[in-house]
């Protein structure tokens, strides 16, 4: 049976294995991409915020998902540029990422992550990018209560991304 455990930012030293080796089965056909070999530097960048959260699947004591982010600083939410009116409740935590080893795709075990991760957050909203040219991964984010508002390419070697955002907690 699997289990969901959740940790924070003094925890990372003990599950970044766990997560850097999910991540590279999760992305095997894809790590000849130089953006994505950069995955250890994002975990220990958001691992670094004090109020990083984490939830990570095990089977027995094999990682097989994860699901991580932190909360948005004030102004600097993913989704403010894309956004006219700044919604009344507007906490936002961001879902940086989600990962599920190849073997346990199709198990509802990536929702089963995010919900654990983001209705356990104090936050109106989350915001999450995807990247556009996975229109199936937008699809099953808008099945879960994400909407997209707006795209946005982070870095100047980053693919561009589809900026989504939900209403906490997820039905």
């Amino acid at each position: 049976m699997t289990e969901l455990r959740h940790f924070g930012h003094d925890d990372l030293p003990q599950i970044r294995q766990d997560i850097i080796s999910v991540h590279a089965d999760a992305y095997a056909d894809a790590m000849d991409d130089e953006f994505n070999q950069k995955f250890p530097w994002f975990v220990d960048h958001w691992g670094g915020h004090p109020a990083f959260a984490c939830v990570v699947a095990y089977d027995g004591h094999e990682p097989v998902g994860f699901a991580y982010g932190a909360p948005a600083k004030d102004g600097r939410e993913w989704w403010r540029e894309h956004l006219e009116t700044v919604p009344e409740k507007a906490r936002t935590f961001h879902f940086s990422e989600l990962a599920v080893r190849t073997a346990r795709r199709g198990t509802g075990l990536a929702a089963r992550l995010t919900r654990e991760l983001l209705n356990s957050r104090d936050a109106d909203l989350s915001a999450l990018l995807v990247d556009t040219e996975h229109p199936k991964v937008q699809a099953v984010y808008g099945s879960w209560g994400f909407r997209q508002v707006g795209e946005q390419q982070p870095f100047p070697d980053s693919p561009k991304y589809a900026v989504m955002l939900a209403d906490l907690p997820l039905s």
